[in-house]
């Protein structure tokens, strides 16, 4: 199979963040971007989030998702720019065309699957929105499926009010689907010859992850049993975060056979007791198994625990400051890393996992695209001439 080429009418990072793993795999991705007036913040919006970094349009928010990917500018709603970009799809044989916009606007953009599929049959369409195609008027963000598919009635203190999590899953568990499926639909193509359309629902895919929460529901657990429990599993006792004389320190005890290990341990002894040798007994005893806990570990440094707990085998881990990940030793070695235009070096976060690609390239991406830094390029690789695409640019058709 040839190198795939994708071209990704996207913004923000849901769908940014599905094509920066095909870029990590050594697909060309072309981003297209919406044209606008010299002057007006074009493009990404997310191109002008936190600090700037390389002139005005390149922000700190914009630079990790974005890559590797070559920038094409064009007003798809003027009609020459609908054309170009199924010009584009057939000149160019492209592979992929994915987009987070939003559904209700594909039609009168020329971007809905019937249109492109009519202009490249072998198209792979894959779509991200809030709550798929059947509701094509629903803007997507993450934090607003968070609170609707019930992960901040999940995440918090008992006692406290809903939170966010902290890392924006909903947008990157849509951007995996998103990957997985054009993934499928590729391999399945050099079967069938076909393309298909993928329609990612950010709610669906949320919910996805809820199999340790809603079949309990049929099963008589009770509502208030699985909802905010801090840094607490639900089920299994103690697994919890624990203060040390210099700090915290999370501790995963999952087993009667751990916890055996554990109250073996000397430092540990106190905590034999009969009414908490099962986990039903640690759970029925959470409170107090808790404080006579808190009572050992805050006599002791976070180092001397985790060697008391290495020796009994015991999951723990201290609870490391963001930045501290890159000093983790596992992850030596397996971060990426670009340069800015004026020669920074930027790390980033690893790859799932490694690919063949990436070791090639040293683990190095190419910066982020300025906006419609590589219009020209593909407007002439697709058989444009330079009077033309001066014309279109004085037309305001593509920047």
């Amino acid at each position: 199979m040839k190198t795939p080429l994708v071209v990704s009418l996207e913004q923000a990072l849901s769908m940014t963040y599905a094509t920066q793993r095909m870029v990590q795999l050594g697909w060309r991705v072309i981003k297209l971007e919406a044209a606008g007036p010299p002057g007006s913040r074009r493009g990404d919006p997310n191109r002008y989030v936190g600090r700037q970094v390389a002139g005005a349009d390149r922000h700190a928010y914009f630079v990790a998702p974005n890559l590797g990917k070559e920038s094409l500018a064009i007003d798809l709603k003027h009609p020459e720019g609908q054309r170009l970009l199924h010009r584009l799809l057939e000149r160019l044989q492209v592979d992929v065309f994915c987009t987070n916009t939003l559904p209700a606007h594909h039609r009168k953009l020329g971007i809905d699957y019937d249109t492109l599929q009519a202009v490249r049959p072998e198209l792979v369409w894959c779509c991200i929105s809030a709550q798929g195609l059947d509701h094509p008027a629903v803007p997507g963000y993450d934090p607003v499926v968070q609170a609707r598919v019930g992960y901040m009635d999940l995440t918090g203190e008992p006692d406290g009010p809903p939170l966010l999590c902290g890392v924006p899953l909903v947008d990157l568990k849509a951007g995996d689907e998103a990957f997985s499926q054009v993934l499928l639909a590729l391999w399945e193509r050099e079967h069938s010859g076909r393309g298909r359309l993928i329609d990612v629902s950010m709610a669906r895919a949320a919910a996805s992850w809820l199999p340790t929460f809603l079949p309990l529901l049929d099963m008589d657990s009770p509502p208030g049993q699985l909802r905010r429990s801090g840094n607490r599993h639900r089920q299994f006792f103690p697994v919890d975060a624990y203060r040390t004389a210099d700090g915290y320190l999370y501790l995963a005890v999952g087993a009667d056979a751990q916890w055996r290990r554990l109250c073996a341990q000397p430092e540990f002894a106190e905590l034999d007791r009969p009414e908490w040798s099962s986990n039903e007994g640690r759970r029925a005893g959470g409170e107090s198994l808790h404080r006579a806990i808190t009572a050992i570990t805050s006599r002791f440094s976070g180092a001397e625990l985790s060697a008391v707990l290495t020796r009994a085998g015991i999951p723990h881990a201290p609870i490391s400051r963001i930045e501290q990940v890159f000093e983790l030793e596992d992850l030596a070695g397996k971060f990426l890393h670009t340069r800015t235009p004026d020669g920074r070096r930027v790390r980033l976060p690893p790859a799932a996992v490694d690919t063949g690609h990436l070791a090639a390239s040293g683990g190095e991406l190419p910066f982020c695209p300025a906006y419609g830094e590589h219009t020209a390029c593909i407007l002439s690789e697709i058989g444009l001439a330079e009077e033309e695409i001066a014309e279109l640019r004085r037309q305001a058709v593509v920047v």
